[in-house]
């Protein structure tokens, strides 16, 4: 785990270890930077495509990690807790992830879409 995601999960073991599920996927798809704030840490090819964050840390939550994707459709999975439609060729899908059997293949077709749109 790079150094601000470490930071970023320094009190959390879980989280850290849900953090490095989904960042072993992102990283697999090739050309990714990695940008952390206080937060969250931002997932960027070109554009932002997917955010790893604490909720705890914005509002009151016992969620772990919650992974947000940017595709450019509306996804239907009963999965999301929330979709977003921010901008008009975006929508946020917000995933909130409590074990690291939930970063699955979906998970990675997911974020192979976003990763491609946002290039």
């Amino acid at each position: 785990m790079r150094a601000p995601a470490a930071a970023l999960f320094a009190d959390d073991p879980r989280g850290a270890a849900l953090h490095r599920a989904i960042a072993a996927r992102v990283e697999a798809l090739g050309e990714v930077e990695e940008r952390a704030s206080r937060t969250q840490i931002a997932y960027r090819h070109r554009r932002t495509f997917a955010i790893v964050w604490r909720p705890g840390m914005v509002v009151r939550s016992d969620v772990p990690v919650v992974l947000s994707i940017a595709l450019p459709r509306p996804d239907p999975s009963p999965r999301w807790k929330q979709v977003a439609h921010p901008s008009p060729r975006v929508w946020m899908h917000h995933l909130e992830v409590r074990d690291a059997s939930e970063v699955d293949d979906a998970v990675d077709a997911w974020l192979r879409e976003a990763h491609a749109a946002a290039a």
